[in-house]
């Protein structure tokens, strides 16, 4: 069987890559300390030396709109294009071609689909910055094959919290049940406090600084029945308009278990928002 050796959920700030290769007098102050943080980040995938990575992430109305949004999306191609236009013209982020595992697709449609979850999937799938920008900051070499599952967080109606939760739930069990002898991760990222477009969009800090540290210590202790005893649809519109990006957190922590206090947390207050980085090892860190 599938061996899951690395859970992970980080934020995916589309500017990263920007600050971190800017040099000079367009460097920005903090892109130090955020590249240093990135990269002891990055040492918690290469320690699981996985072979597939699943990616979690939402479409940030690139190829999903309004009147077309599935709740819960599974990437089933060979090869993802990425990244979109604007992501190029406005984040400065590079084209990419990641190759895809479509055995592994396979499996996580139809077993969620046997496991009650109505998932979509498309063959024709081309990538945002939720799944590149994690790439560029855990797997720069983009050398390893991915299967995307995309949620919505954006388009009305939404899911649920617990759906979230149940989803991560399900998609470790499905991993540990694929008969493969291949290592997985399973890297997901979403959002804390957030605005975008809003009166509190650049503020000091994130928009909603005390949820930011409940959040993290939530994430952090594996504490999932105190988060969703407090998170719900409406509530989490309060911390900051794109704050609904929090709930992909929530899936990874069903995907890492109840209880299951992360193996590696770091986070990083920048101007705007809060940057966040957990990583957890099902199996014990890897010697």
């Amino acid at each position: 069987m599938a061996e899951l050796v690395a859970v992970i959920a980080s934020t995916h700030h589309p500017f990263y890559y920007r600050a971190s290769t800017s040099t000079g007098a367009d460097r920005p102050p903090f892109a130090d300390q955020w590249v240093a943080k990135i990269e002891r980040f990055r040492a918690t995938l290469t320690r699981a030396r996985p072979d597939v990575l699943v990616m979690v992430g939402s479409d940030h109305f690139h190829q999903l709109w309004l009147d077309n949004m599935p709740q819960f999306l599974v990437g089933k191609a060979p090869v993802y294009d990425a990244n979109f236009y604007n992501e190029e013209r406005e984040f400065g982020l590079p084209r990419m071609r990641l190759p895809g595992h479509e055995d592994l697709s396979a499996h996580i449609l139809t077993s969620g689909l046997d496991a009650g979850f109505d998932l979509a999937f498309s063959n024709e799938l081309r990538v945002d910055h939720s799944i590149t920008c994690p790439i560029i900051t855990l797997r720069p070499e983009a050398d390893l094959p991915i299967v995307p599952i995309y949620t919505n967080i954006f388009a009305p109606p939404l899911p649920r919290p617990r759906r979230f939760v149940q989803l991560g739930k399900a998609i470790r069990e499905i991993i540990e049940a694929w008969p493969s002898p291949l290592r997985v991760a399973v890297i997901g990222t979403g959002h804390l406090s957030l605005e975008l477009g809003g009166p509190r969009q650049f503020g000091e800090h994130g928009p909603d600084p005390a949820f930011d540290r409940k959040a993290v210590r939530w994430i952090a202790e594996g504490d999932l029945e105190g988060c969703l005893s407090e998170v719900t649809l409406d509530s989490l519109h309060a911390p900051g308009n794109a704050t609904h990006g929090f709930m992909d957190f929530m899936l990874m922590m069903g995907v890492a278990g109840e209880n299951a206090r992360a193996d590696h947390v770091d986070h990083l207050d920048l101007f705007h928002t809060m940057e966040a980085y957990f990583t957890w090892y099902p199996n014990g860190a890897p010697a």
